[in-house]
């Protein structure tokens, strides 16, 4: 008789209002790494909240907040080492910030400038560009983990995605090619409840999307996404896993989409105001500011002092991409082909005579305005008028 529920561990160590439930593991004994852990989550809602006004004063384009997933971000980008890969969607914007990439970057990328995914720090170097394409991440992801393994290194492939990503083919492919092969990989599911305006209840039939691991041959769990303490512990267990040769991990962190799908959505339209009142109640970064404050770590003091160093991070960030020079109109031929198509070089031509004749036209000197004549009307006395 087939099995119709499977039980699956779920991890939780704060409460929403920041109590503590049980005991904390080891590593949370150091208050040093929960203060950084914190300032990291600060410091993503801040540049998140810059970022969408950015958006709707047109200095950027359209941009996915990541309002109230801030925990597994930061939880991810901590723990992974420098010779991992990052292989990230397009909420993930707190693991790169740890990872290496500049603020400014992010602000290029979605200010459709390609060079926001020419990473300058070489510790995020060989790490992916922001996917949109929803799910082919992560197969991707399996490609790196492949060369890992056959290269014999001690490496390990992390890839985030939504919700809704589970339900593409590409998820499901590339989970059976990490289960099949055993491949040093970790699959982070942001479970926000929202795909767009799909709800997760009817999106999947499942009781969980963990266990969609199962049959692929993978270890599969659930994480409380909004306690970044339980995402740090298992995301710790899952990469040391996976390092080691014992396989491959999916990490369901349960959370909430406190904004819009991106800044061109209006998730009023779908969301009831009482659904997501009760999700503000459960948020990462009010959790872990009051278990800190309640361990004497934390205090108003601290927080305004962050808030201001946070903001003009932030700011300096915003004046760098700001003060770029725009790339020129061609670029937008940069960094599709690997190998240029000869069907492409008619285009590329069309689009280089059209900026010359622009530019011959801007630095021509600008006509003259005709000097104004004089002319006799008759009828009126003095006849000399202003033709």
């Amino acid at each position: 008789m087939p099995h119709s529920k499977l039980d699956l561990p779920f991890t939780r160590y704060l409460d929403p209002d920041g109590s503590l439930i049980g005991e904390l593991p080891a590593w949370a004994d150091d208050s040093n790494l929960l203060t950084r852990l914190y300032r990291q989550m600060v410091l993503t809602r801040l540049f998140d909240q810059k970022a969408v006004a950015m958006q709707r004063t047109g200095r950027i384009g359209t941009y996915p907040s990541t309002l109230g997933q801030e925990a597994i971000g930061i939880a991810v980008g901590s723990l992974m080492r420098a010779e991992d890969v990052l292989v990230p969607y397009y909420r993930d914007i707190g693991a790169q910030f740890l990872r290496g990439v500049r603020m400014e970057e992010i602000l290029l990328y979605w200010g459709g400038d390609e060079r926001g995914s020419a990473f300058v720090d070489p510790g995020c170097a060989e790490d992916l560009p922001i996917c949109v394409p929803i799910a082919t991440q992560a197969l991707h992801a399996c490609g790196v983990a492949t060369a890992f393994r056959i290269r014999g290194e001690h490496r390990v492939a992390v890839t985030t995605c939504g919700d809704g990503a589970t339900s593409k083919g590409d998820f499901l492919e590339a989970l059976n090619v990490a289960g099949a092969w055993q491949l040093p990989v970790v699959f982070v599911v942001n479970n926000n409840q929202w795909a767009i305006s799909v709800p997760r209840r009817i999106q999947c039939g499942a009781p969980t999307l963990a266990q969609k691991a199962v049959g692929a041959g993978l270890h599969g769990e659930q994480v409380d996404g909004n306690d970044v303490l339980a995402v740090y512990d298992r995301m710790q267990w899952a990469l040391e896993r996976a390092r080691q040769g014992k396989g491959p991990v999916l990490l369901e962190c349960i959370t909430y989409r406190l904004c819009d799908h991106t800044t061109a959505d209006d998730a009023s339209r779908y969301r009831s105001a009482e659904e997501v009142s009760q999700a503000w109640r459960e948020e990462p970064v009010k959790r872990l500011q009051a278990f800190l404050a309640a361990h004497g770590v934390w205090n108003e003091q601290h927080e305004q002092a962050l808030i201001a160093e946070c903001q003009q991070r932030v700011q300096q960030a915003v004046d760098n991409f700001e003060a770029l020079e725009a790339q020129a109109p061609d670029a937008l031929f940069e960094h599709v082909y690997a190998k240029w198509p000869a069907a492409l070089d008619d285009q590329r031509e069309m689009i280089a005579e059209r900026i010359a004749r622009r530019q011959a036209a801007s630095a021509a000197p600008a006509a003259k305005p005709e000097e104004p004549r004089l002319r006799l009307v008759s009828g009126q006395k003095g006849g000399l008028h202003h033709a």
